[in-house]
């Protein structure tokens, strides 16, 4: 079924429906507004999936309704139609790397079958991730960083020294990071996106081994999706800081507070991801106006075909 639903025009849907988002998010580049950076992506994300053929649910959005008037949980997007599917987005994971024209802001988008991904509520998330072609469960979010690090260099056959762990640069990940240096491990600090940063566990030319640090819930579920596609491993845990954040998770049918997820079962069936540089990174490149056109630059995925493209596209601007 996940085959069926997942066809190749829905590829192309979806490159399209980020490369749009990425767009109206670089004309605010540099400019200092995350929030009008943000509101530009998701209004052009949300009139691109309006204009398509399908039956379509937002599982991961900007938060529930009374909180995100544009791309809520639970909104119905699309035409209508026998295509049913859940999605998930960031029309700009990076909003402060836009404002401040630094790299690796992107808009990232993931569809799969109706029904199949988790409903994450909007809080925290502990996560632990690495690439494709290790032992299942050589990493565990119940173990020490250093353990970690210690189990992939051992599935590695290389030293503590050699492996490197992507950590998102906050002051609650100093204890994470202190016992990643105990074993001689390097470690690669990012500012924001921890979607990117888990995709560069999965992409050799990047040299991150994993990631691992508490970053936004429905950032993790977009990240499985990528994973989903390319191989890997994932495991999460949501994080709930009061009565009012648990109050949510209960809204929407999660019930184990304390449940450690992994990748298949926040996302249970194929998938297909989409990713447009808004600014250039380590993955992908940024929008450019050049000679009268625009550039973009999209990764997308699909997992019931195994296909990974990369897709340039030139258009008059």
């Amino acid at each position: 079924m996940s085959a069926e639903v997942l066809d190749r025009s829905l590829v192309l849907d979806a490159v399209r429906v980020t490369e749009i988002a990425a767009i109206a998010a670089w004309e605010l580049a540099g400019r200092g507004d995350e929030k009008a950076a943000d509101q530009a992506a998701v209004d052009a994300m949300r009139t691109a999936l309006n204009d398509l053929d399908l039956d379509g649910e937002i599982v991961i959005g900007e938060g529930e309704r009374d909180e995100a008037p544009m791309l809520y949980i639970g909104e119905k997007v699309g035409r209508g139609g026998k295509t049913k599917i859940d999605i998930a987005l960031d029309p700009l994971e990076g909003t402060t790397l836009t404002a401040k024209a630094m790299a690796n802001a992107l808009a990232v988008m993931a569809w799969a079958p109706k029904g199949t991904m988790l409903n994450a509520p909007d809080t925290y998330m502990d996560k632990i991730a690495c690439g494709p072609g290790y032992p299942k469960g050589v990493i565990d979010l119940d173990k020490t960083p250093a353990e970690n690090v210690r189990a992939l260099a051992k599935a590695k056959g290389v030293q503590a020294s050699a492996i490197t762990v992507c950590v998102l640069d906050r002051p609650r990940h100093a204890e994470i990071i202190a016992s990643l240096r105990s074993v001689g491990a390097r470690v690669y600090l990012i500012t924001d996106g921890d979607v990117a940063g888990v995709m560069n566990t999965a992409d050799p030319t990047t040299g991150v081994d994993f990631y691992v640090g508490q970053g936004g819930a429905p950032e993790g579920v977009l990240a499985c999706a990528a994973l989903k596609c390319v191989g890997g491993q994932f495991q999460g845990r949501l994080v709930f800081r009061n009565a009012d954040e648990r109050a949510r998770a209960a809204r929407i049918g999660i019930t184990d507070f304390d449940k450690k997820y992994d990748l298949h079962e926040m996302v249970r069936a194929d998938a297909i991801f989409a990713a447009t540089g808004v600014t250039d990174g380590a993955l992908l490149d940024g929008v450019k106006f050049k000679d009268g056109f625009v550039h973009t630059h999209t990764l997308v995925m699909n997992s019931a075909t195994q296909t990974v493209r990369e897709v340039r596209m030139k258009r008059p601007a």
